[in-house]
């Protein structure tokens, strides 16, 4: 969505002394685009041990809670980095992803994950046997996971489509 107001506070941001900042410094931009890859990777990683023990691919020794409370932590300490590194690129070049398509459907599927992800991590809090109790709940658990996977997939690849928009 390009709304008129959008595109007013896209060239406000970037017209800021920050942004003007960020924008002559040299460093500046490729620094965070390395951290926020690195962050993003680690994440993945995390969501994709979850998601496998889930479907039961991996980690069966493990119980589904016990796999949650060992990855999460490392998705609650890597998402802030990406808050940080991706307001970074947010305000030294506002109109590249504000206003792009790609932009805000990455924001919205990564909405939907973490609220994926954080009821996971209560369902498993509660009950550690939930995904365990029927037939009915681990095929609901394979259900998350893939749409979890596909989620991240939707994300990387807009994250990468930003570039060319």
């Amino acid at each position: 969505m390009r709304t008129p107001l959008l595109l007013d506070f896209c060239y406000y941001l970037e017209n800021t002394p920050l942004s003007l900042a960020f924008q002559d410094t040299s460093w500046v931009i490729p620094s965070a685009q390395s951290i926020h890859i690195l962050a993003i990777a680690a994440t993945l990683i995390a969501s994709l041990m979850i998601n496998l023990r889930l479907l039961r691919i991996s980690g069966n020794e493990l119980s589904i809670a016990s796999v949650i409370s060992r990855y999460t932590p490392i998705m609650w300490f890597t998402v802030p980095m990406l808050l940080a590194t991706g307001a970074i690129l947010i305000i030294a070049e506002p109109a590249r992803s504000l206003a792009n398509a790609a932009f805000q459907l990455k924001m919205l599927m990564l909405c939907i994950v973490l609220v994926l992800h954080y009821w996971l991590l209560r369902v498993s809090d509660r009950d550690s046997f939930f995904w365990n109790a029927s037939p009915k709940k681990r095929s609901l658990a394979s259900t998350l996971a893939v749409c979890s996977i596909a989620l991240w997939i939707g994300i990387v690849s807009c994250g990468r489509w930003i570039a060319y928009t």
